[in-house]
């Protein structure tokens, strides 16, 4: 009787972390999920490693020796759209936020449980993994995006469209190229449009783990968010409600 081998690769998770009391314990509970660690000390290291080697997901210290956190994730960012997420100590809200900004997935304060690490990247592997699916069917079959034939999964009004399969968004018949979170605040606004969403309202919608996050950061993806609906169309259609929230109103 032949014997079935397992022929599915493991994940691969790249690790930076430079203190040896943090990232040993850390690397054990991920490796009994069956997932791959590459753990370097360095961020040039960290670069070195993603030009040679393919990965799943990042765990990044923001306080490494050669280079700052931030400034790494700028970095990978001009090349690798792998999720991400932050290691750090510093407890100051702009920190988070920032850390968010540039192109993190989610962030975990130190001290940590691992088993709150291996939650958080199975939840963003969660929503990436129909989403990753669907967009790299679409790359190859672009004129699908065109012409949608799923309609009852568009959501269409004045001159925006979100097709909820493809995450494919007009605005005013030109793409947007959005972040995971700017499409996920995106949707929520355009399903209930002229509502007015509190803050938390917000968070609780659109974030994986509202309970660990700040209310402030709702207010930088809004700005960022309208600095890319500005260059297609001049009138902003995010509307503030001072001490009530935002909404979305026709442009």
């Amino acid at each position: 009787m032949s014997t079935a081998i397992n022929t599915i690769p493991s994940k691969q998770i790249l690790l930076v972390e430079d203190d040896p009391a943090i990232a040993e314990p850390l690397i054990y509970a991920l490796e009994r999920e069956g997932w791959k660690v590459h753990w370097v000390t360095l961020a040039a290291k960290a670069l070195e490693l993603l030009a040679m080697t393919s990965v799943d997901f990042m765990i990044l210290d923001v306080g490494l020796p050669d280079m700052d956190g931030f400034d790494l994730c700028r970095t990978i960012r001009k090349e690798w759209s792998t999720p991400l997420l932050f290691l750090t100590a510093r407890s100051e809200e702009i920190e988070r936020i920032i850390g968010l900004e540039i192109g993190a997935d989610d962030y975990c304060a130190k001290p940590f449980s691992p088993r709150e690490i291996i939650s958080r990247i199975k939840v963003i592997w969660r929503r990436m993994n129909v989403q990753d699916s669907v967009q790299s069917l679409v790359k190859s079959k672009p004129e699908t995006i065109e012409k949608p034939s799923e309609t009852e999964h568009v959501i269409a009004w004045g001159e925006w469209q979100l097709n909820l399969l493809t995450f494919h968004v007009t605005y005013h018949n030109k793409a947007l190229n959005l972040t995971r979170y700017e499409l996920r605040l995106l949707e929520v606004l355009l399903k209930h449009p002229e509502r007015v969403w509190s803050r938390g309202q917000l968070m609780q919608a659109a974030w994986e783990h509202p309970d660990h996050s700040l209310e402030r950061t709702i207010d930088s993806h809004i700005k960022t968010l309208r600095q890319k609906l500005r260059m297609v169309h001049p009138i902003d259609p995010i509307q503030t409600h001072r001490g009530l929230g935002y909404s979305l109103s026709r442009s």
